[in-house]
Parts: C-alpha cells; sequence; structure tokens
C-alpha cells in the first residue's frame, strides 16, 4: 500500500513537473514567428471557406542575408506574392504588378507571422489548447480568444519541433468554424529552393514607400468612427478613384494588429442611394449602404457582419460630437 502511494505521489509530481516547463502561449507564439524567419521550408496548404478548396503553396528561405519568402495560389486566376527583405511584389491577373516597401502580403496566414504580438495581445488572450497531429506531424495547440465577442478568435497548430505555423482555423463567438487553412506537406530543407533563389535574383518593380502609397491622415475625409472593436485604430487614410467609379471616395484603413478592414466612403448620387446588404464570402463581410448623411459606406474585411454594419453605422462628421461613443 505504501509503495502504491509513493507511485502515485512520483506520477503526481512527474505531472506538475511537466506542466511547469511547458512553454505559455505566448512563448509558442513568439517561436511560431522566429521559425518563420529560421527555417528554409516549403508548405503546401488548402484554403477552406464556405466548402470551396483553394490550394496554395508557402515557400520561405534565407539567401545571403535576405528573407525570401513566395506565396502562390495554385488554382483560377494566377496571384503571386513575394517577400524580398523589407520589399513586397504583387502579381495578380488583371492589375498591373507593384512593389510596397514596409507592407505585408494579403491574407491572415502572413499577418500571424509577422503581427507585433505585444500590440495583438492586448486585444487577443492566448491560450494553450493541447497537441494534435497535421500533415502527419505531431503540433501544439494555441488559440487566440478575443476579448470582445466583435471579433473571431482563431486556433493555431504550431509544428512541436520547429514551431512552424501548419493549420490556422478562424472561430466565430459560438466556435463555429469560419474559415481555415490547412497544411498537407511540409518541407524543410538545409538551403532555400532553386526557386528562391532565383526569386532573389529577380528584377522586380520599383518599390514605393508605403508610406507614399497610403498617407496616415485619420480625419482626412471628416468623418470618425464613435465605435471599433477593441484594438483597432484608423492606420491610414486616403482619397482615390476606384476602377468601377467616376468620382473619388475617402478610404481609411482599420487594423487590429492582426486584421485589417477597409472603410470606403463616397458621396450618393442623386436618386443612386446603395442598396443596404451585407455579402459574406468565408470569414470576410462585405457591407455596403447609404447613411443619413447621404454617403455611401462601404466595410470589408475578416470580421463578423453585424460588427461591420456597427462601424459603418458609427460613421459620423468630425465635427459634431457623439455622446457615449466610445471604443469598447
Amino acid at each position: 500500500m505504501r509503495q502504491l502511494a509513493w507511485f502515485f505521489l512520483a506520477a503526481l509530481l512527474i505531472s506538475f513537473k511537466a506542466s511547469a516547463d511547458a512553454p505559455s502561449a505566448e512563448a509558442l507564439l513568439q517561436q511560431m514567428q522566429r521559425a518563420y524567419h529560421h527555417y528554409n521550408f516549403e508548405l503546401s496548404m488548402v484554403k477552406l471557406r464556405q466548402g470551396l478548396l483553394e490550394p496554395m503553396r508557402f515557400s520561405h528561405g534565407t539567401v545571403g542575408n535576405q528573407d525570401i519568402a513566395h506565396l502562390i495560389l495554385l488554382n483560377g486566376r494566377p496571384s503571386e506574392y513575394l517577400r524580398r527583405g523589407d520589399e513586397f511584389s504583387f502579381f495578380e491577373s488583371g492589375n498591373d504588378p507593384y512593389t510596397l516597401k514596409s507592407a505585408r502580403m494579403p491574407g491572415l496566414w502572413s499577418a500571424l507571422l509577422e503581427m507585433d504580438l505585444d500590440r495583438v495581445l492586448q486585444s487577443y488572450e492566448p491560450v494553450v489548447a493541447g497537441r494534435n497531429r497535421i500533415a502527419g506531424l505531431a503540433t501544439q495547440v494555441v488559440r487566440l480568444v478575443p476579448k470582445d465577442s466583435s471579433k473571431y478568435g482563431f486556433v493555431l497548430w504550431l509544428e512541436q519541433q520547429s514551431g512552424l505555423l501548419l493549420r490556422m482555423d478562424m472561430i466565430d463567438d459560438q466556435g463555429d468554424l469560419v474559415e481555415q487553412f490547412m497544411g498537407v506537406d511540409l518541407r524543410i530543407s538545409e538551403q532555400p529552393s532553386p526557386w528562391l533563389q532565383e526569386l532573389a535574383k529577380a528584377k522586380l518593380p520599383p518599390a514605393v514607400a508605403l508610406a507614399e502609397a497610403y498617407s496616415a491622415k485619420p480625419n482626412h475625409s471628416g468623418w470618425e468612427f464613435g465605435w471599433l472593436p477593441k484594438g483597432f485604430k484608423v492606420v491610414s487614410a486616403d482619397r482615390h478613384k476606384l476602377a468601377m467609379l467616376d468620382q473619388p471616395v475617402d478610404y481609411v484603413l482599420l487594423s487590429d494588429g492582426l486584421v485589417d478592414v477597409s472603410v470606403y466612403l463616397a458621396q450618393t448620387q442623386p436618386g443612386e442611394a446603395t442598396p443596404n446588404q451585407v455579402l459574406m464570402q468565408g470569414a470576410t463581410s462585405l457591407l455596403t449602404f447609404t447613411n443619413p448623411h447621404n454617403v455611401d459606406v462601404t466595410v470589408v474585411g475578416e470580421i463578423p457582419a453585424p460588427t461591420a454594419r456597427r462601424i459603418a453605422e458609427s460613421l459620423h462628421p468630425a465635427a459634431v460630437t457623439v455622446q457615449g461613443a466610445a471604443h469598447d
């Protein structure tokens, strides 16, 4: 009986030590970001939204002292994105290629790898959520739980040895899957792939500083937001013409350091009020309506539809004081 008691005590101590030695969720996220820059790898994956699968390939390597990352969509219209140091080049069918300095690749997969973790954790709570397997590899699961219900949450699967991100789920406040990126094959190599080495030498469009392409003038449009989800703020604003419109529109970019939301405002043309509608494509909401000030408002971003509507309806002329308007 005494031997049995010692056995359970020893098991309890081992379990306690393992728990004490286990890395925190924040440490795992830091490892994920370090791994992205450290390893030469190629990850084949699929994006799942609304029952549709979109295959893609994400590659990274260090050529000389320069980070090279490449994302290519494998179906449909050709689309490729290249990171070379602090320059990001965009190649999309139907558009002229261009290069921006100090930007980032599109999509939440890339945003997670490049995010300012300290800022993001101001509005998301990191939680270790056990272990699992993805693409035949053992993984550590980490959740990013939003601190208010107006945003989606994230579940991340990190390869146990390297820390590389293998899967990302976006979930709503009921825990239901909204959109998913799933790795199906990971290959880590000693040297960057020959393709990445070629891209390191490729001639690219001249780089334009992000600050030149998008001015940071929060009050440029003469409109202010009475409410934004926790952590969101205006990061840039400008005025330009959209391809489908002859008139200029005011554009505002909102971000919480992980998720970006675009807001467009245009003066309503006489007799042409914009229909009040919301379209959903996976995690992305597109809301359009004409507000009481005869301004057409469009909100686009990876946020729930009710959040997009609340952002749009909170807009008011900058000169007007809105009682009780505040950030949650």
